[in-house]
């Protein structure tokens, strides 16, 4: 039986941070309709007034990063000065479609043979988001700002160990000035999920999330012939070439393995290496890992916090020893402190081969998976040996050649060349295969739910 309180706790005492009372069906269901009438008023206001009350946001994001962040390194571990950053880029996506929402959104006219005609840009009214609890504000911001800018309401059904920081970000946007109504959260259980997608309010659903529940909704979605945009899971390859400058190279891969305590899609999880580069390759990226340091993460001089749960701690080292025991060999780490918390050591596995954990799957953590390549084809092939397809960076000291190979070669949504690959605001960010499908973020992820509408007058 299904517990009515959902409960945060802090990973890295398991001391409970906070407890909600779970919203009754008949409570989601007036929060439901209370959106859609909200949102029916919202429809009319123009674009200044918008950005006006979005401006508001990203001065209280701003002004309140402290409490924000601490929030967030509470609930789910990261190191706080990663969750202060957190909130500055919520805040920069906030200022960005302040500025360019009525640009992106304008009417485009086409010649087509009557006086006039032209595509307009309309909402489509209340949209669901199911978000995880890796990036607790930042998932939500990036698509909750251009839906709310392009006219639509906002349900969200956040992960239920970071309902803090659900709870938080409604009460953000309502100070801001927003519609009291027009964001709501529904703390609700994920079996809820699949009624609030029935409701007829529900115009769309965006999730991200894993596989698993990217399926679960999209399913549920399709069947009610409801529009999805899915952020899944990654298992991004970073190829290094043979003539890679592995002095800046390194330091970024390292970076973006650890980043988020590795509990990011689109973190480095598979390092590619021709042979002839990877003893010089493993020396310098185990020298970089050991000198990270794991601790409080609210002691701004540590690198890395616990894990999100010691659930999610043992099934990630459940993946490593696995791999270990089909023939990987741990460089570093892959011990589990003997100490309370969720805590895992940054740690680093090569001789990876298909078959092990380490190369089939996402590796939700501070683990490396280093694999040796013949050549620049063989990296190629292997980067692209992978049921995912977000994220993916190559290293090369010839620019012209990272280019082509990111343009042309690698089967991913976002494709980087000497830089460690993150979202920004001002590029299209997602992914294909089993990464889903759908675009968040810059003009793109702005049209993605509203109503592309012809209009066309003889």
């Amino acid at each position: 039986m299904e517990t009515k309180l959902l409960r945060s706790v802090n990973p890295v005492n398991q001391q409970v941070v906070g407890e909600y009372q779970r919203h009754s069906a008949a409570e989601t269901g007036r929060i439901i309709s209370l959106t859609e009438r909200e949102q029916t008023g919202w429809i009319e206001t123009g674009f200044s007034e918008r950005s006006v009350l979005m401006k508001k946001t990203a001065e209280l994001l701003r002004r309140e990063v402290e409490k924000h962040s601490t929030l967030i390194t509470m609930e789910m571990g990261k190191p706080i000065k990663q969750s202060m950053a957190e909130i500055e880029k919520c805040a920069s996506v906030c200022d960005y479609y302040a500025e360019n929402a009525e640009k992106f959104l304008s009417r485009e006219y086409i010649e087509a043979g009557g006086s006039e005609s032209f595509v307009a840009f309309r909402p489509l009214g209340t949209i669901l988001a199911v978000m995880p609890w890796n990036f607790p504000f930042w998932q939500v911001f990036r698509f909750a700002v251009p839906a709310l800018m392009a006219g639509n309401g906002v349900l969200l059904k956040h992960a239920s160990n970071v309902t803090g920081s659900a709870v938080a970000i409604e009460t953000l946007f309502r100070e801001s000035g927003f519609p009291y109504n027009l964001f709501r959260t529904l703390k609700i259980a994920s079996s809820e999920v699949g009624k609030v997608i029935e409701n007829p309010v529900v115009k769309a659903v965006t999730l991200t999330g894993s596989v698993g529940a990217g399926r679960a909704v999209a399913s549920k979605a399709g069947a009610e012939l409801k529009k999805t945009v899915l952020e899944l899971g990654g298992s991004d390859p970073y190829v290094i070439l043979d003539d890679a400058d592995l002095d800046s190279s390194v330091p970024l891969c390292v970076s973006s393995r650890l980043v988020n305590g590795g509990q990011s899609c689109i973190a480095a999880k598979r390092f590619i290496v021709v042979r002839s580069r990877l003893k010089e390759f493993e020396k310098l990226f185990i020298t970089l890992m050991e000198g990270k340091k794991m601790g409080d993460p609210m002691d701004r001089n540590n690198d890395l916090g616990p894990q999100a749960s010691v659930y999610l701690r043992d099934e990630l080292h459940d993946q490593v020893t696995s791999s270990i025991d089909k023939g990987a060999k741990c460089l570093l780490g892959g011990k589990v402190p003997d100490n309370a918390g969720a805590w895992y050591p940054p740690t680093v596995l090569t001789g990876i081969r298909p078959g092990m954990p380490a190369y089939d799957e996402e590796i939700f953590g501070p683990v490396a998976a280093i694999i040796a390549a013949e050549d620049e084809a063989d990296a190629i092939r292997i980067a692209n040996d992978t049921h995912f397809g977000l994220g993916a960076a190559v290293f090369t000291g010839n620019p012209e050649r990272g280019r082509h190979i990111a343009e042309t070669q690698l089967h991913a949504g976002c494709c980087f060349v000497n830089d460690l690959v993150r979202s920004d605001p001002r590029l299209p960010f997602g992914g294909i295969n089993y990464s889903g499908y759908g675009r968040e973020l810059s003009c793109f992820g702005i049209r993605e739910f509203v109503n592309i509408k012809t209009v066309f007058v003889r």
